[in-house]
Formats: C-alpha cells, sequence, structure tokens
C-alpha cells in the first residue's frame, strides 16, 4: 500500500469529477466565450458576495496577480515572514512586480493587527518605500493549518483602512479554514480587496485557483494574467472540476482535519517525538527528537509506504486529503506506533 501524505496537491479526480468534466460545454475564454468559465466564475464571486472573479491555473499566478494589481515597483508587501508569497513563489513578487516585503515575526504566520500597524512606512519619509499591501495566509501552510481568528482579520481591516492600504488574501486553502471555523464565504468577501482560492488540494480539482475582487479590478486582471501567460482557451473542462468540488467536495474537509488531529495525538505520545504543532485542519507539523535524522526517518517510513515531506530543521509534515481512506488512516496510526 502506497500512501502519499506530502501534499493534498497530490490527489487525483475521482470518476464522478472526471465525468462532469467530461460532459461540460466549452468556447474559447480567451474571447469570454467559455460558458462553464463563465458559470464557474460567477459562482465564485457569488459566494464571496464580490462582483467579480478570474480563474487562473496557478494559485502561484493568482497571487502574484494580486501584488500586481495593488502595487507599484518600488512599493512594500507586509506580511508574515512564513507567508508563501515569500517562501515558496521563486521571488516573484521581485521579478515580477519589483516590491520588496517586510516580514513580521507572527504566531505560525498569523500576524496582529497591532504589528501591522507597527510595520507600516511613514508615506512622509522618502528614503523608506511606501507601504501599499498587507497580505494574509489563510490557513497558514508553514504554521501548520493554523488558521486565523475572523477579529483579528477585522482589526487588521481597520488599519489599512487608516492607511490607505490594499489588503489580499492568499485563501489556498481557506475551504479548510471555512470549515474549521464554521464560517462564510461572505465574511471574507466583505474584508478584503482580493481573494486567492485554490481548487487542486483540499477540493481535489486537478488545477486551477480562482481570484476574486471587485469588477474594475478583475478587469485589469485579465490584462496582467494575460502578460504572465496564464489565458486558456477551452479551459471550461478544468472549470469544471472547480463547479464540481464546490458541489461535493467542502463539507468533507471535516474528515481531513479528524484524521490529522487523530494523527496528532498518536504522535505526541510517541518517544521519538518532541514536538507536535497544534492541529486545526488537515496539516500535520512536528520535530523529531535532536538525536533523529530527519532524511533516515523520512526513508524509514517510505520502506513502510507512507511518503511524507521535510520543512527543514528537524521539521517534517503530513497532509491528509481527498485520497486519503480510512483504511489507509487505520495502516498508518498502526504503523506509527510501532516505528522504530
Amino acid at each position: 500500500m502506497e500512501i502519499n501524505l506530502i501534499s493534498d496537491t497530490v490527489t487525483k479526480p475521482s470518476h464522478d469529477m472526471l465525468q462532469y468534466m467530461f460532459n461540460a460545454k466549452v468556447g474559447d475564454d480567451v474571447f469570454k466565450q467559455d460558458p462553464t468559465v463563465n458559470e464557474f466564475e460567477a459562482i465564485v464571486a457569488d459566494l464571496f458576495g464580490k462582483e467579480a472573479a478570474l480563474f487562473f491555473p496557478t494559485g502561484t499566478m493568482t497571487n502574484q496577480t494580486a501584488i500586481k494589481l495593488h502595487t507599484n515597483p518600488g512599493d512594500q508587501i507586509i506580511c508574515d515572514k512564513w507567508s508563501h508569497i515569500h517562501l515558496y513563489e521563486a521571488g516573484g513578487a521581485s521579478a515580477n512586480s519589483g516590491v520588496n516585503f517586510n516580514l513580521l515575526d507572527g504566531n505560525r504566520g498569523m500576524i496582529t493587527a497591532e504589528q501591522v500597524r507597527a510595520g507600516i512606512n511613514d508615506p512622509e519619509f522618502y528614503h523608506a518605500p511606501l507601504s501599499k499591501l498587507v497580505s494574509v495566509e489563510n490557513t497558514t501552510n508553514k504554521g501548520g493549518g493554523a488558521c486565523y481568528d475572523m477579529e483579528e482579520l477585522k482589526k487588521i481591516k481597520q488599519v489599512c483602512i487608516e492607511n490607505n492600504l490594499k489588503y489580499h488574501l492568499d485563501g489556498a486553502r481557506l475551504w479548510n479554514a471555512l470549515v474549521a471555523k464554521k464560517e462564510h464565504p461572505k465574511q471574507y468577501g466583505e474584508l478584503f480587496d482580493t481573494i486567492s482560492v485554490c481548487f487542486s488540494k483540499g477540493l481535489g480539482a486537478p488545477i486551477g485557483s480562482v481570484l476574486v475582487g471587485d469588477a474594475e479590478t478583475i478587469k485589469r486582471a485579465i490584462r496582467i494574467r494575460k502578460i504572465f501567460g496564464g489565458n486558456m482557451r477551452q479551459s471550461g473542462y478544468l472549470a469544471a472540476a472547480g463547479i464540481f468540488a464546490l458541489k461535493n467536495n467542502i463539507s468533507r474537509l471535516a474528515e481531513d482535519h479528524r484524521r490529522a488531529k487523530e494523527l496528532g495525538t498518536i504522535l505526541q505520545q510517541l518517544p521519538w517525538i518532541e514536538k507536535v504543532e497544534p492541529v486545526e485542519t488537515n496539516i500535520l507539523i512536528f520535530n523529531l527528537k535532536p538525536h533523529l535524522d530527519e532524511k533516515a526517518t523520512i526513508e524509514k517510513l517510505k520502506q513502510k509506504g507512507i511518503h511524507i515531506s521535510s520543512m527543514g530543521q528537524g521539521k517534517l509534515r503530513i497532509v491528509t486529503h481527498l485520497d486519503y481512506k480510512e483504511v489507509m488512516h487505520d495502516y498508518v496510526k498502526e504503523a506509527l506506533v510501532k516505528f522504530q
């Protein structure tokens, strides 16, 4: 039995999702003539209470577009030091938009309104870059699937309003936060200028992210997507997977969360584990005892058919997902208890 817990991006479309994709009506989306893409964008925009949405092939491109929409070269983004837009997007913010970062030392990838306020440069001090954009990530990837408190997000919004800053949400795993915290997408739509949401992680689609915002912003985003090479033609087949995912795969995220929490409980009791980060959603991060080698540990688990990933500095990561079934879960629980 091969069990891939490296990421929730490893899922494959189910038979039903593939059938839904196969039956999609398509056109040329570059001319905005693909009916399924148009439907998908309208559904996602409405879900968040926003005027418009735009379908992208990747979450990185979605985030990079948002950065370019809200900044000019030389401006500064305020975000957590563990943010995906800083660590895992190949320096795109610098290459694509010519901006730099004020990296805040948050808690498990989450920053506070007071940290944001303290991190804003005085716009009259022309030696420093202009603070233009605050970006937060929910759930946090490197923070172990942690979820922001809604009240703190509202406080950050107020700081943005007072200082004329734009507010972006990297919501690659926002669906997980919505289920874990029993929230509604419109709560986020009311706060953020732009939101990026992914469909190829917890929701199990093969590809795709969507950017939502007001109509004028999304109109500008179409040009930036073109510049980045993100225009697609008969992409309704892919948009259909997103529609299917919205209809069928959101509530079941609770199962991923349950399994991750159960694995976390087991790991806390094992002698070879130094620390287990709190588990809120589907990401489980833990530290080995200092004398253990992470590469050797990963290899030993691989020999048992269990694939996990390293985050460096002795941190290992497990991510539960749509294709991680209960029979696999039972096997992993038993294997971890017996692991030497």
